[in-house]
């Protein structure tokens, strides 16, 4: 097993004692969209997968856990690419869950649900997760959770439901720009990792 890996299996770890409250998060928003099997992967994306994402952060901090992976036999930029894959793995889980989801609600209420709704709901699903965490992890990985906790989790939250709502973004408006909109997604996330392997390490 890779370092990476071995990071973003450590997160998995702190955030198991969570997993009950991540488990009620998930249940309620199904609740609420129900009715709208297709909004559920995109509303997961936003509101959930960030935050089982940002939650290694807020252990960390928490438990001062910061000074475990100072001594830990590992270069800075493992300890960040651990962060990024667990972000990745995060948004996996979720979405695999939400789809299935998504699926069972659209069969039991008689909805259309095809093959390239289901593709352009994750597309979009992608590139709002993506961009979300691309404005969050460096400030996170800069400054730590206790510093920028509000600013950190709803400036990002509110950058990408103000570009949802100025272009229009729906399941219908993104279908004859797939290939751009996934682009665009992995491009802001790899953009945010370069950027904060190359930020300073963590204020004291």
């Amino acid at each position: 097993m890779s370092a990476v890996a071995r990071m973003a299996v450590l997160h998995l770890r702190t955030v198991a004692p969570y997993r009950t409250q991540g488990l009620m998060v998930f249940g309620l928003m199904v609740l609420v969209l129900a009715r709208n099997p297709d909004h559920v992967v995109p509303a997961l994306a936003v509101l959930l997968a960030p935050l089982i994402a940002v939650h290694p952060f807020v252990a960390a901090d928490k438990a001062g856990l910061e000074t475990l992976y100072a001594v830990l036999p590992l270069p800075r930029r493992t300890v960040l690419l651990g962060h990024y894959a667990w972000a990745l793995a995060s948004f996996v889980a979720t979405v695999t869950a939400g789809t299935a989801l998504a699926v069972l609600l659209a069969r039991a209420e008689g909805a259309q649900f095809d093959g390239r709704t289901l593709v352009t709901m994750l597309t979009l699903a992608w590139a709002l997760f993506a961009v979300n965490i691309a404005i969050q992890f460096p400030l996170l990985i800069r400054f730590g959770y206790a510093r920028i906790s509000v600013l950190g989790t709803t400036m990002p939250l509110a950058l990408v439901m103000l570009a949802v709502y100025r272009l229009h973004l729906t399941i219908a408006s993104i279908q004859t720009w797939l290939p751009l909109v996934w682009m665009a997604g992995a491009a802001a996330k790899v953009t945010s990792a370069v950027l904060a392997a190359h930020a300073p390490g963590p204020r004291t």
